[in-house]
């Protein structure tokens, strides 16, 4: 069913002898395929408002009908008039507003010879190209996807995976922003002294009763390094916004709180005995991580690999995230790292806790760079 971006109401079918097309019967507008709208429009206007959609020079806020994916607001000057028009460039869709179609100069009109194909017929050649081409622009991404922002390129060149298709937040994610803030504070305010901060204040697997069990707390806002901390308020800022503004500030803070005590129980568990400081936030991200990619699924990632981009599903990401920290798990056990993967391991599983605790009231609510509901998206 494609849904009209303007007023929300389900599109109609229609067509006429250039092909099928789409219209609101609320609104007026239309969607149309780019295919039919080149048998309509020259081909000098077509061409030009197609290479500036991929251009990449022009943003836009309505979701195409089709796919979901944000449109391209274009302009282009029509009878010394500029014309605002909405293209999707991953499945070829025009959106025109009411009169916009009308607007356009027109090619002659041509009679087409008549064929025997029937309507419902017609219907579905159009979808089954529709499809073709939604697969073939869907392949290109995952081979072929720039960022949206100029500085994703930067973390990206490290290694670090950037999001795609952001849209706006329903609520500003403050605790997202003053967790950042005060990690960031702490290590830099404290930078010249933070060995001896972190082995007065450390979690100690040997030592959990120094100051009153207090290093459970403390061991959080510590990190080894700018380095270190910088890697974990960028996974933080990156998938915690999204996380709080569905979970609530309350029930975000929460998340991090036991996921950060699991991660740490974990991490003891794996050698209660041992006296090498742990710090880092690292468990309570990894819960934040782990419930963003089992809530959004289909939202996607994108990596900078032998100068390519590729994009992959965050569902996809999460279960080679967990493969590999298994793998680090058994490193730990074995005394080959001091990367506490137990500690992931043990964050991630109250993000998994969480989000099946929640799922039950998904439907209600919006995924990022989507519009539909997830109703869909939960097993």
């Amino acid at each position: 069913m494609l849904i009209c971006p303007s007023c929300k109401t389900s599109l109609n079918k229609s067509s006429n002898t250039l092909g099928l097309f789409w219209v609101c019967p609320s609104c007026d507008g239309r969607a149309v395929a780019l295919e039919v709208v080149r048998k309509a429009i020259p081909r000098p206007i077509v061409n030009s408002l197609w290479q500036r959609a991929r251009s990449g020079q022009y943003a836009g806020t309505r979701k195409c009908p089709a796919c979901k994916r944000t449109m391209t607001e274009v302009p282009i000057i029509s009878k010394e008039k500029t014309e605002c028009l909405d293209v999707c460039t991953g499945c070829h869709f025009i959106f025109f507003d009411p009169r916009e179609y009308e607007r356009l100069p027109k090619l002659p009109v041509a009679t087409e010879p008549k064929d025997d194909l029937t309507l419902k017929a017609k219907e579905a050649l159009a979808l089954a190209k529709l499809e073709v081409l939604k697969q073939e622009q869907e392949l290109k991404e995952m081979t072929d996807s720039s960022p949206d922002h100029w500085w994703e390129i930067i973390p990206a060149i490290f290694g670090l995976p950037i999001e795609y298709n952001y849209t706006s937040l329903k609520h500003l994610p403050f605790a997202t922003w003053a967790l950042a803030v005060f990690i960031a504070f702490v290590n830099i305010y404290f930078y010249r002294d933070l060995e001896e901060l972190i082995t007065s204040w450390a979690l100690v697997p040997a030592e959990l009763g120094r100051h009153f069990g207090f290093t459970f707390i403390s061991s959080f806002f510590l990190h080894a390094g700018l380095l270190h901390m910088i890697v974990n308020l960028y996974f933080l800022l990156v998938f915690g916004d999204n996380t709080e503004d569905i979970l609530g500030k309350k029930d975000f803070i929460l998340l991090v709180a036991i996921a950060t005590f699991a991660g740490q129980i974990a991490h003891i568990l794996g050698d209660p005995y041992k006296t090498l400081p742990c710090v880092g936030a690292s468990g309570g991200i990894s819960g934040i991580i782990a419930y963003y990619c089992l809530r959004f699924p289909k939202a996607s990632v994108g990596f900078f690999w032998y100068f390519r981009w590729f994009r992959i599903p965050v569902g996809y990401m999460f279960a080679l995230w967990i493969l590999s920290q298994m793998l680090q798990a058994l490193w730990q056990v074995s005394g080959f790292t001091n990367v506490s993967a137990l500690a992931h391991l043990g964050g991630a599983s109250i993000g998994i806790l969480f989000w099946w605790s929640t799922k039950k009231s998904f439907s209600k609510t919006i995924a990022p760079g989507s519009n539909k509901s997830l109703d869909s998206d939960v097993p």
